[in-house]
Order: structure tokens, then C-alpha cells, then sequence
């Protein structure tokens, strides 16, 4: 199999891309690279994905691992119709964005010509539409195309736990609004070009070569860099914590299931309260936090709780790591590779 993976210098991507390559896929992963936060973190990522996949020396089978990189934007129509064209991807899993709600609210533009537009390349790519001389291909020669979304779009749903059929109409930021306006675009596609697509809305993912701005990195950075790090409502919010390998499977699983249009949550459907979860943290270091009192943001909700039942049902989705034993190898992976 073929995969396209955008995204595949990041926390999510790079951990889908090196499953893939390492079970025999041809992987071409696509980056950007932007400095949302340090490039060399991902630069690391990109290292450590390529010595996990590579075979040694010369040696090379068809059925040894491949891994192939390419810097660009998702918005370049030029390079990702060149992509398509070099390539017959089988499927396609879409994990570039930018991330954060709280950060959304501060340059939606930017969130939505990503996000969206560069959705919207991709599916047009898809289906054979950023190439003028061809018609729009309703062939199954077209890939699986796996979107990434988000639980953020939920909202402030009293629906609990979050189901899919919640019409998740009333996202609070930029960020969520953005990601289910893809999944509707996902949808038209699905509809004229009968285009495979499934979006999974991941739940609170953490777990090694995770983002400095998601909590569990925040913490620590806390007490190993005494950098200011706000604790919203006392800790008192609870989040259906999901570790990074549980959210890849689920997601390799949605690549070898083309399902017409599906939308399904990712999530291990055990929410924790967001103080337990820090003193875990803590507990891992052996140090306390010293973390900055705050309330919580408007754009913020006070709960997250994934129905997990469709994505057992539909892709065999079955979350094995506990929040104890996740953050454990979190603290591992950030004592070895960030406090080395």
C-alpha cells in the first residue's frame, strides 16, 4: 500500500507514519515544517522516524520498511498535484493543521485557510480535480482519504459522552469550527465523487514527541524550567485522556476500512480529572508543579467523554493504555529526549 501522511512531522503524524512504513507501506509524509512551535522538534521527530524505518546499510526488500519526507504546504496546489501524479496513494491520511483552540482565536484566518483550503487541495487532488486535463474520477482508483478531526467540536454539548450524532453545530473557536467545516466538505466530496472519507475526532492525545503546548509537556516543562503554565479552574476539568498509540491505531484501522462517509470518535471513553492527571505527572518526576491559578477560558468546556461503541463496531478499536501506565511513558520519553 501507498499512504500519503501530511502532517507526518508532527506528534500524531510521525507515530502514523512510522506504523505504516514499519508494516511494509510506502509512506511519503509532508510537513511544513512552521514554527507554531520549535522546528526542531519536529526535525527530531523526522530523525527518529527515519533511523525506526530505514533498513541498514544497502539492504533493501519490497517488503522493507519506506519512508520518504517531502517539506511543503498543504496549500501548494503545484506540489501536491506533482505528488499525485508520482504517486497511486491508496490512501490518504490528513493530519496537517494548526492546532490549539486557544490559539485559533487569535489568527482564525490563518485556521481556516489551513485547515480548510488545505483540505480542500487535498480532496480536490483526491479526485483527480487540480489537474485540469482529467475529469473528476468516481473510479475506486481513488484513495481512502482519512481526516483528522477533533472532539473540540462538540462544543458545550450536554450530550454525555460525546456521540456522533450529536449535530455538533455550535463550536466555540475558530480552531473546532474550522475542522467540522472539513468534515462537511468531506462529505460533498463523498457525495459527487463518491470519495471515501472518514473523520475521526481524536480526544485529548498525549504520549511521546507530544507538542510543548499540550498539558502533560506543559507540566513538566513547569517543574524541570520554572516556565509559567496556567491550571484552569483548579484542575477541576475532566479530559478523556488518550494515549498516542491507542489514536494510531484507530487511525491505521480507518486507513484498511473504506467506509463511503463516516464520522467516528477516538478517544479511550475514561475520563480524568485534569488534577489527577497532573499529580500523576508529578508523581512520574518526583517533584511537585507550581502552576498558575486561572479560570477557565469561554472557549474552554469543563468536560470531554468519547462514545467510543461506533469505532469498536467499524474499525476494531480497542484502547489498551491507562492514563497511569500513558503517563508513565510519557515521563520516560521526555526524561530521555528533552532533559538529556
Amino acid at each position: 500500500m501507498e499512504v500519503l501522511v501530511t502532517g507526518a512531522a508532527g506528534f500524531i503524524g510521525s507515530h502514523v507514519a512510522e506504523v505504516l512504513a514499519k508494516r511494509g507501506d510506502a509512506v511519503v509524509g509532508v510537513d511544513n515544517l512552521n514554527d507554531y512551535y520549535d522546528p526542531a522538534r519536529k526535525r527530531a521527530n523526522l530523525e527518529e522516524l527515519r533511523r525506526n524505518t530505514q533498513p541498514l546499510g544497502e539492504l533493501r526488500t519490497a517488503n522493507a520498511p519506506r519512508f520518504t519526507f517531502i517539506e511543503g504546504d498543504i496549500r501548494d496546489q503545484e506540489l501536491i498535484s506533482h505528488l499525485f501524479d508520482q504517486h497511486r496513494f491508496d490512501a490518504v491520511v490528513h493530519l496537517a493543521a494548526m492546532a490549539g483552540v486557544r490559539a485559533s482565536i487569535h489568527d482564525p484566518q490563518l485556521y481556516y485557510d489551513v485547515n480548510l483550503n488545505g483540505t480542500l487541495v487535498l480532496l480536490n487532488a483526491a479526485v483527480g480535480r487540480l489537474n485540469p486535463d482529467l475529469q473528476p474520477s468516481t473510479s475506486n482508483l481513488q484513495p481512502n482519504f482519512v481526516f483528522a478531526s477533533t472532539s473540540s467540536v462538540y462544543g458545550n454539548t450536554e450530550q454525555i459522552p460525546f456521540i456522533e450524532t450529536d449535530p455538533c453545530n455550535f463550536p466555540l473557536a475558530p480552531y473546532p469550527a474550522s475542522k467540522k467545516a472539513a468534515e462537511l466538505l468531506g462529505h460533498s466530496y463523498h457525495h459527487l465523487y463518491d470519495l471515501n472519507f472518514t473523520a475521526v475526532r481524536f480526544f485529548t492525545v498525549y504520549g511521546p514527541r507530544g507538542r510543548p503546548d499540550m498539558m502533560a509537556y506543559k507540566v513538566l516543562d513547569n517543574i524541570f524550567f520554572d516556565r509559567e503554565v496556567p491550571v484552569y479552574n483548579n484542575g477541576q476539568m475532566h479530559r478523556d485522556w488518550t494515549y498516542v498509540d491507542d489514536i494510531v491505531a484507530g487511525v491505521v484501522a480507518a486507513v484498511d476500512r473504506p467506509l463511503g462517509y463516516a464520522v467516528i470518535n477516538l478517544g479511550r471513553g475514561e475520563p480524568v480529572l485534569l488534577a489527577d492527571f497532573i499529580r500523576l505527572v508529578e508523581e512520574n518526576a518526583g517533584r511537585p508543579s507550581n502552576l498558575t491559578p486561572e479560570p477557565m477560558p469561554a472557549a474552554d468546556i469543563a468536560y470531554t467523554y468519547a462514545d467510543v461503541s461506533k469505532a469498536r463496531e467499524f474499525l476494531g478499536y480497542d484502547p489498551k493504555v491507562s492514563v497511569a501506565e500513558g503517563v508513565g511513558r510519557f515521563w520516560e520519553w521526555y526524561r530521555d529526549v528533552v532533559l538529556e
